[in-house]
């Protein structure tokens, strides 16, 4: 007998034995195929696991599934091992979990596809990272390089070899099964970026809107070249006389009920979202039912969300320090003092981070506050905004920029806010979502009233310009849109044009008379700003002029302007000069 014949036989041996058909494989530098098999399905078997508890429904996990599977066969097809793939997918899963997972921690957000773009394309995010997060930052390299010297190790010990043919051939299958899996799917809810499950099919689908990033080679929309000088910002403000204290209110999730069809109410509502001038001003806005971040950006930044296509949802996070002579900027520079009252904890979007970069450093959240519950009754929040003026002005003669978010109006309205408050809800037969939500918006009215009279009272001496507007529709109004089956205001699909885009704006003086307020039907957010500082008599940069030439022009549009490429040029001249980061 020769020795290669007694080694087929020890092979014959032990192939019914499959972890001693390993190790002899192994002894040799080789796992044969029984071996390889074995891996492979106890990779997909654990991928599958875990994909069922923490990825939805059959639709999501049908989506991520297929992904998956495409990854694997391409890995497969460019090296003809089925034990690389079994390795390195469980691995890239597992480090998508573990980043998201920390992502999370930081800054409530999952992980997405640009952030391989935003942080390793930049020095400055790098040295952020390594300053300030160098023990994650550690833990990823080193979960890498153990990623990679075990696919190295599946590669050298895989004695099997997968015909190119066969794994092409699967990959187009599986390709254009991932493409029905993703229609399947349908399109991701804009709020899920901020969950903490399905964070793979996340990642999945951020790869679609990072791509068209890519291809257009800049985060926002903008003309290949543009006419005209660049944006100056200067770097003083002067004014006649000490301009008035400014005070912007977000009203959570408020409409003015006279702009939803066959609702009955209380009319004495309409009297809240009035002017100076007698009239109720409407807004157009680019989210529904939440994601109230969205119409923050438009109005601190003066640009449209949509302008960042598959992006916007994560809008405020991808700018942060990359937007300048924002509101709060353009405010600063004219002597005002920025505080802001965040209903909820100041990590939340990302939003401290946003609201530090764009000149809006000292924020008041839920802690700070010391709220005992997210959605506080509105005269919490106006309370505290109250007794902050009172120690500025005891010490300063600094105006001062007031934001303050209210929650109370926002969902759920399952049931009653504050039952013991007795205020009217709507007419006979109305929604009861819709009923809840009236309740809820009289308080905001009661709240508002004290508010205003409080600052009359308390501060005879000083001068107010009060705006407050609406950043979305609540989800009660989804019934009167047409999507009364609709379970979440990601299911109600709009179109940018939709009454239920529009809410309100309302402007009013306090021992201040404000200028004229634009004369056309419906506001587009990002100008907002503009007419908040036009309304305080402040002198506007070159930027801030040319967007009220915009809305002059476009008649209140911005996205939907039918000049749209005079609303590119602009978008290239803000980047030519600086004012706006689009890498």
């Amino acid at each position: 007998m020769t020795v290669e014949t007694q080694r087929q036989g020890e092979l014959r041996a032990s192939a019914g034995v499959p972890l001693w058909g390993w190790l002899a494989g192994l002894r040799r530098g080789r796992l044969r195929a029984r071996g390889v098999g074995i891996a492979a399905l106890l990779a997909a078997l654990a991928i599958w696991l875990y994909f069922r508890r923490y990825e939805g429904g059959w639709p999501n996990q049908f989506f991520v599934i297929t992904v998956t599977a495409l990854i694997a066969t391409a890995i497969v097809f460019l090296t003809r091992r089925l034990l690389v793939a079994a390795v390195l997918v469980p691995a890239m899963i597992a480090i998508v979990v573990l980043a998201a997972a920390a992502k999370h921690k930081a800054m409530d957000m999952s992980i997405h596809a640009y952030d391989l773009v935003f942080y390793l394309t930049s020095a400055a995010t790098l040295n952020f990272l390594w300053s300030d997060y160098r023990g994650q930052l550690l833990e990823l390299i080193a979960a890498l390089a153990v990623m990679i010297a075990a696919a190295a190790l599946a590669y050298r010990f895989d004695g099997t070899r997968v015909p190119r043919l066969a794994s092409f051939v699967a990959l187009c299958g599986l390709a254009g099964l991932t493409a029905v899996a993703a229609n399947v799917k349908g399109e991701r809810r804009h709020t899920q970026q901020y969950w903490e499950d399905l964070v793979v099919s996340t990642f999945y689908s951020s790869w679609s809107e990072t791509s068209e990033t890519l291809w257009r080679g800049q985060l926002i929309e903008a003309a290949g070249s543009a006419k005209g000088p660049v944006f100056t910002v200067p770097a003083t403000c002067t004014t006649a006389e000490k301009p008035p204290h400014i005070i912007l209110v977000h009203e959570e999730s408020v409409v003015p009920p006279s702009l939803v069809p066959t609702v009955q109410y209380d009319t004495s509502l309409d009297s809240f979202f009035g002017s100076f001038d007698g009239n109720m001003h409407k807004m157009r806005v680019e989210t529904y039912g939440g994601a109230s971040w969205l119409t923050e950006f438009s109005i601190l930044a003066g640009v449209s969300t949509y302008s960042f296509g598959g992006m916007r949802p994560f809008v405020q996070s991808l700018m942060a320090g990359k937007v300048h002579d924002t509101l709060p900027e353009a405010l600063a520079r004219c002597g005002y003092r920025n505080v802001v009252f965040y209903p909820l904890s100041r990590n939340f979007v990302s939003n401290a981070k946003f609201y530090t970069a764009v000149g809006m450093p000292e924020i008041r959240d839920m802690q700070d506050q010391g709220a005992t519950r997210h959605d506080e009754r509105d005269r919490f929040y106006f309370s505290n905004a109250l007794a902050l003026m009172e120690e500025h002005f005891k010490q300063s003669r600094q105006p001062l920029f007031t934001f303050i978010l209210t929650m109370a109006t926002h969902a759920p309205y399952e049931k009653a806010y504050m039952p013991e408050v007795a205020v009217p809800g709507g007419g006979p037969g109305t929604n009861p979502e819709m009923n809840e939500y009236l309740r809820r918006l009289a308080m905001a009215r009661m709240d508002y009233d004290y508010f205003v009279q409080e600052l009359e009272r308390r501060f005879p001496g000083e001068r107010f310009l009060v705006m407050h507007y609406g950043d979305h529709h609540p989800i009660a109004t989804r019934s009167y849109l047409g999507f009364a089956n609709a379970r979440a205001a990601e299911d109600v699909g709009l179109a940018p044009d939709s009454p239920g885009f529009t809410t309100y704006f309302a402007v009013n003086g306090i021992r201040y008379a404000p200028s004229a307020l634009p004369d056309v039907e419906t506001l587009d957010v990002p100008y907002l700003g503009t007419v908040l500082l036009e309304a305080a008599g402040l002198p506007l940069s070159d930027a801030y002029r040319e967007r009220k030439r915009l809305l002059t022009l476009c008649k209140g549009r911005y996205y939907g302007c039918p000049a749209q490429d005079q609303i590119l040029a602009f978008h290239r001249r803000l980047i030519d000069s600086g004012l706006v980061d689009a890498r």
